[in-house]
């Protein structure tokens, strides 16, 4: 059973920044993808950013030259970068990891971010 777990939120005002972790259990696998999602109060998810197995990241336009998505140290571990937070990034975070083919999702518990002015 792969576990997924998210660190790192929490609450900043506007214009600061956070970093946020996310960390899938188990070295037997290498994730296809890791990506992240957010869902803010009332609204429907959204994709934030994701890396593919080869390196590629694709972010949502919402938070391009705001946030960056990198591989951490340990194998199957990311870590997304934000930086000039504003109300509109409020929500809360969730780790997805997609194994194998065909592909299974994994879903961390979320992490909640909160920028207030």
């Amino acid at each position: 059973q792969v576990q997924v777990e998210e660190s790192g939120g929490g609450s900043v005002q506007v214009g600061g920044s956070l970093r946020l972790s996310c960390a899938a259990s188990g070295s037997w696998f290498s994730a296809d993808s890791i990506a992240w999602y957010r869902q803010a109060p009332g609204k429907q998810p959204e994709f934030v950013a994701g890396i593919l197995s080869r390196g590629i990241i694709n972010y949502a336009d919402s938070v391009k030259g705001r946030f960056t998505l990198s591989r951490g140290d340990t194998k199957n571990t990311v870590s997304l970068q934000m930086n000039n937070l504003g109300s509109d990034d409020t929500g809360v975070y969730y780790c997805n990891v997609l194994i194998g083919f065909p592909p299974t999702d994994y879903w961390g518990q979320g992490t909640q971010v909160t920028v207030s002015s």
